[in-house]
């Protein structure tokens, strides 16, 4: 087993793109879109151009790349690195017999009159 693991991020880009073509309102990405048999409502278009989607159809991708002349790589930058494993402060602890162990003692409440 390795003690490293890869974090994966993205970016979203569409709304660079967008104004790179002098497009600034979402609503103007509605008719290009059905031109190329994408039906998405004002909200939907909206949603996808000011939000990071977390699923994307290829036929989205692929008519928003027709439409900007990019490439999915202009409209989604991604990256990776290295992290290395958390360690917790209780990995050198040896492990105890149980729970009972770590319960406080029960307080005694007395009354002096």
């Amino acid at each position: 087993m390795t003690d490293k693991k890869r974090s994966i991020s993205y970016s979203w880009r569409l709304r660079e793109i967008m104004a790179e073509h002098g497009m600034y309102q979402t609503t103007e990405l509605v008719d290009p879109l059905h031109e190329r048999g994408i039906y998405l409502s004002v909200s939907q278009v909206h949603r996808l151009a000011t939000g990071t989607p977390e699923r994307l159809s290829l036929q989205v991708l692929a008519a928003l790349c027709d439409i900007f002349g990019t490439t999915p790589a202009d409209l989604i930058v991604t990256g990776a690195e290295n992290v290395g494993i958390r360690k917790t402060g209780t990995a050198d602890r040896p492990r105890s017999a149980g729970a009972a162990e770590l319960r406080p003692a029960r307080a005694r409440i007395t009354t002096t009159e």
